[in-house]
């Protein structure tokens, strides 16, 4: 009878725990039967010291994971009770043995192949993709941040978009508008201030860039602004044909460029300061017998007279057959009313200021400039 024997009296091994330990030495094959071998009592059990094993008998090595287990162990595993053996709690790592089982070739293999659990990591600590600075969740591809010069950045705006052409067009009209800006506020600076030795050296340029779009006064802040109305009007003699002559009634010039400025939006700058400013620098250059004072007389005088011969011109004063020989112009000044709750009181009488004629020259005649 082998000590292996149900009905033998030989202590059997312990039962196998759940989880894999330390075994004891498992003993070798038994000897054939027609070979003489030791005694039953000879044999050692699993829980005999390695000193008393039979001679000729060699202990085998521990066995290591996934090698085969012998028929007796595995009937004595399969008889082992189910309520003695636990149930894992998780699933073995790669390459280990599933607990109760000793490889492919065990004698469990007919069991059900046990599915691991969930991780229990709960979900916010799981890692999440990182985001590149452009919002997107998957990572830049290799050589992105060296093609940008550096990190990943911002989508370009701005001239930063444009291209090195566009970006060197842009600079330069940047640098042109920042220069024209410059040379008005330089020439308005002089033309403003107190007369000194550079405004004096170049009094021809600055009025040539002042006049007649960007002059200044300060007759809006003066202690005593304007408080008048000034309409300045003009008559014409007529040649006519057979060499008689005619004289037309007053055009009143300052009423004709009321009448186009209201209601008008986008007013053109000539109805509104042409004639207004070539009246105020004819004053301003004669006396009050209308003799020219200096030099720039003489210059305000042509200029208002060829306004005045264009003006007639326009609204074709001298007809189809007849031709403009003299002009005369005169202002006519009225103060303007005082408010209801005022008790100022002035006089609504018109002041005339009448200019002798002035001929025109041939160049003149027709409405040239001579």
């Amino acid at each position: 009878m082998n000590a292996y024997d149900k009905g033998s009296d030989a202590r059997h091994g312990p039962a196998r725990p759940a989880v894999p330990g330390p075994r004891a030495p498992l003993p070798g094959p038994p000897p054939p039967s027609d070979a003489p071998g030791p005694a039953a009592s000879d044999v050692p059990t699993p829980d005999a010291p390695e000193s008393d094993a039979a001679p000729g008998l060699t202990s085998p090595a521990p066995e290591t994971p996934g090698a085969d287990v012998s028929p007796a162990l595995a009937s004595d595993a399969s008889e082992a009770p189910a309520s003695d053996v636990p149930e894992p709690h998780k699933a073995p790592g790669p390459g280990l043995p599933a607990p109760g089982s000793e490889g492919p070739d065990s004698g469990t293999s007919d069991a059900a192949p046990e599915t691991p659990e969930p991780s229990a990591v709960p979900p916010d600590s799981r890692e999440t993709p990182s985001r590149t600075p452009s919002g997107l969740q998957n990572p830049a591809p290799p050589g992105a941040e060296e093609a940008w010069g550096g990190p990943l950045a911002e989508a370009r705006t701005g001239v930063a978009a444009l291209s090195l052409r566009y970006q060197i067009g842009a600079a330069l009209a940047l640098a042109v508008v920042a220069v024209a800006v410059c040379v008005h506020l330089g020439m308005t600076f002089l033309h403003v201030a107190p007369a000194n030795t550079v405004s004096k050296k170049h009094s021809e340029t600055i009025a040539d860039w002042i006049y007649p779009e960007f002059e200044q006064n300060w007759k809006l802040f003066a202690p005593n602004p304007l408080q008048q109305n000034v309409s300045v009007q003009v008559r014409a003699e007529i040649r006519t044909p057979d060499g008689g002559s005619r004289t037309t009634g007053w055009y009143d010039l300052s009423a004709q460029d009321g009448r186009a400025i209201d209601g008008n939006l986008a007013p053109s700058h000539t109805q509104q300061n042409e004639l207004r400013r070539a009246w105020d620098f004819f004053v301003a250059t004669h006396d009050d017998d209308n003799r020219p004072v200096g030099m720039r007389g003489a210059l305000s005088e042509t200029y208002l007279r060829r306004i005045m011969a264009m003006r007639l011109d326009r609204a074709d004063a001298a007809g189809p057959d007849g031709e403009l020989a003299r002009v005369q112009v005169r202002s006519r000044t009225t103060d303007v009313p005082p408010p209801s709750w005022s008790k100022e009181k002035v006089s609504g009488k018109p002041v005339y200021r009448v200019l002798p004629w002035w001929t025109l020259p041939e160049k003149e005649i027709r409405g040239g400039i001579g």
